[in-house]
């Protein structure tokens, strides 16, 4: 595999998703409320997590069991659009507390944990982050 424009966009959305998480987190938080950084942030997060989601049904691995070259990890783009419609939903709702737990379960899992096994040493994009770029491996 190699890196092609696909997978550019791919890891360029998923990282950047990775970094305005918790500040997306840190503007809803202690005495002062910021609602506009919130917002602001929230759509960016939104944004990445769309872009991360639609451009992984195009990178396809015939390595694994697949299916027509998706993968199970491919499942991930499901949960993650059920994430964000449920959060999203919720907060149509005006249920507060239900649209934090989906988001952060959503960071979570689709960030967090999804992210690690990406970036494992012996993946593609592990191996081109730590060793390539970084010189690590």
């Amino acid at each position: 595999m190699q890196l092609t424009p696909i997978i550019a966009i791919h890891m360029s959305a998923a990282l950047t998703a990775l970094v305005l998480g918790p500040l997306v987190f840190w503007a809803r938080l202690g005495q002062t409320i910021r609602v506009r950084w919130h917002r602001a942030l929230g759509y960016a997060w939104t944004t990445c997590m769309v872009a991360a989601a639609i451009s992984a049904m195009f990178i396809r691995s015939y390595d694994l069991p697949n299916i027509w070259g998706y993968t199970p990890i491919h499942l991930l783009v499901l949960v993650t659009a059920v994430g964000l419609f449920k959060a999203f939903r919720a907060l149509a709702k005006r249920d507060f507390a239900q649209h934090r737990s989906n988001m952060q379960r959503l960071y979570i899992g689709a960030c967090l944990v999804a992210g690690g096994f990406t970036l494992m040493p012996s993946r593609y994009l592990g191996q081109l982050i730590w060793g390539t770029w970084l010189g690590l491996l």
